[in-house]
Parts: C-alpha cells; structure tokens; sequence
C-alpha cells in the first residue's frame, strides 16, 4: 500500500506542479507577445509534458532505462487513443477546422526518426544531440511564425482564454510565484513516482519498461488530458489536437533527447517489434484529421479509446 500511495502522493505534486509550470509559462509567453495558437502548440505542450521530462531524467539517473523509453512510446500512444479518445466521447471535435498540418508533418517526422534511431541503438548521447538538433530546428521555424503572426492584427487579436491558463489579469509576482513552485515541485513529485513504480514493478514481477508503458504512461498522461477534455468542452478543437501534436512531438526529441544524453537507453526486443509500431500506426491515424478534413466524431473517440484498451490488455497480458 505505500508504494501505492508513493504513486499516487507523487502524481498529484507532479499534477499540480507541472499546472502551476503551464500557468506561469503561458502568461509570460503572452506578456511576450507570443500568438495564443503558437503558445498551444509549443508552451502548453511543453509544460504537460514536463512531469515525463522528470520521471525520464529520474529514472535513466537511477538506473531504469526501460521505464523511461517505455514512459515516452507509451505516453505517446496514450496521447493519440486516450487523449482525444476520451474527449471525442463527450463531444464531437470539429478538427476540420483546425490549422495543425505543419506540426503533424513534423511530429511524424520526428516519429519516424525516432524509431530509426531504436534500430540503430541502444539510444545514447550521439542520438540525443540529434534528437536535440532537431528540436532546435523546429523552434527556429516556430520563432519565424510568431513574428509573421505578429504583423497580423487578426491573429493578435484572437481570445487569450482559448489557451489553457491564460489569465490577462494575473500580476508579474503570480507569475512567479508559479514557475518557482512548479519548478520546485516536479522533481520532487517525479522522485517519489519513480520510487513507488520500481517497487510495484518488483511485486508484480515485470520488467520496468512495461511500468513506463502503461501506469507511468497514463499518469504523466493525465496533464494532455486534462488539457483537451477543457479544450473540447470549449470547442477549441485546436487547442486540444496542437496540445497532442506538440506534446508527442516535445516527447520524442526534447525528452528522449535529454534522457539520451544523461545515460544510455537501451531498446528491448519486444519495443522493436511491437510498441513502435503501434505508437507510428497511433501518429498515423491523426491523418484524416489533420489533413483530410475529418471531424472527431463519438464514433471515432469509441474506435480509440477501444484500441487502447486492447493495447492496453497485450502489453500486460505478454
């Protein structure tokens, strides 16, 4: 029970923390001028998935790897079938409408990159660089946007409470007080998670990469989904589908990136034949979405949050 209540003490600091992260860096990215839409995809992105950027740096520093490879194929399974499963359940999300095509062309870019890199592993410093690299490259594009939306009075002019934790009324000391406190807290949250999922993983006898496939998966999870069930409340379809784009594509070259230069990550058998491919067959199926014009129906948030069930139950079941 207390490795069960480590979890859980652990998830809600890492929740919390990584909120309080989002909050702060969203209202000083806009004081900064940067366009709410940017924001979503990069910025929002980026703080939820700060809690997988710990528990990574944790357990490759600790000496778990397969948590830590199996915490970023498995989020980024979870993104695509539960994430926007599980909010197309509730209501229909119009993503035809959604301008997100650049983003999902570079988040399958890094998709397959990443698992050519698996193939050439174990991961390590060389391939975090690259990794790295890419990233760089893509914010430099990222930076080029903003300043051609800033010429443009229509996007400036977009509500800034389309972006998770925006508040025009927040004071430069909250903004503060909240990068300290999240940044103070994640770690802390991501020690205790780690050390209550090594010791489950020990008591229930599987390998610690299939611990980072499913329960560190969906607990560091919880953030995206947080995010795009409040975004498909609000109708903000693009809020919801850029925070999945950004978050995976953040995932694989920020945070493998990272956990790759730390130590090296090596990639089990069973990641090679079977886990990629579904996280590739996951990126794919955001296709007619994104570029085709289809809108999230309940049908389809029945059809992905089905699939991940039965992910879900051949990842425990082998």
């Amino acid at each position: 029970m207390l490795d069960w209540f480590l979890v859980g003490l652990g998830l809600t600091i890492l929740l919390l923390s990584g909120d309080l992260l989002v909050r702060g860096a969203v209202n000083l990215s806009l004081r900064l001028g940067i366009p709410p839409l940017l924001v979503s995809l990069t910025i929002v992105a980026f703080g939820t998935s700060a809690p997988e950027l710990l528990i990574t740096i944790e357990a490759v520093g600790n000496g778990f790897p397969g948590m830590a490879l199996g915490n970023i194929i498995g989020s980024n399974i979870a993104n695509v079938l539960l994430v926007l499963g599980i909010p197309a359940l509730i209501t229909t999300m119009h993503t035809a409408e959604c301008n997100t095509r650049k983003s999902y062309i570079f988040m399958l870019g890094a998709t397959g990159l990443f698992i050519v890199m698996c193939f050439f592993g174990p991961l390590s410093w060389p391939h975090g660089l690259i990794m790295l690299g890419v990233l760089v490259l893509i914010l430099i594009d990222a930076g080029r946007d903003a300043m051609r939306h800033r010429s443009d009075s229509h996007a400036c002019a977009l509500d800034l409470e389309e972006v998770e934790g925006a508040d025009p009324k927040i004071t430069g000391k909250s903004i503060a007080f909240f990068l300290v406190i999240g940044l103070i807290g994640l770690p802390l949250g991501a020690d205790l998670f780690i050390d209550g999922a090594v010791n489950i993983a020990e008591q229930f006898g599987v390998s610690d990469t299939v611990i980072g496939l499913t329960l560190v998966a969906i607990g560091t999870s919880l953030p995206e989904l947080a995010t795009t069930v409040m975004a498909a409340l609000r109708r903000q379809a693009d809020v919801a589908l850029g925070n999945v784009i950004g978050s995976n594509m953040f995932n694989i070259l920020a945070i493998m990136g990272v956990g790759s230069l730390i130590g090296t990550i090596p990639v089990p058998h069973e990641i090679l034949t079977f886990d990629l491919w579904v996280m590739l067959a996951a990126s794919l199926v955001l296709f007619p979405f994104v570029l085709l014009g289809w809108n999230l129906s309940r049908i389809w948030g029945i059809v992905l949050s089905s699939a991940y069930l039965v992910y879900m139950g051949v990842v425990l079941i082998n």
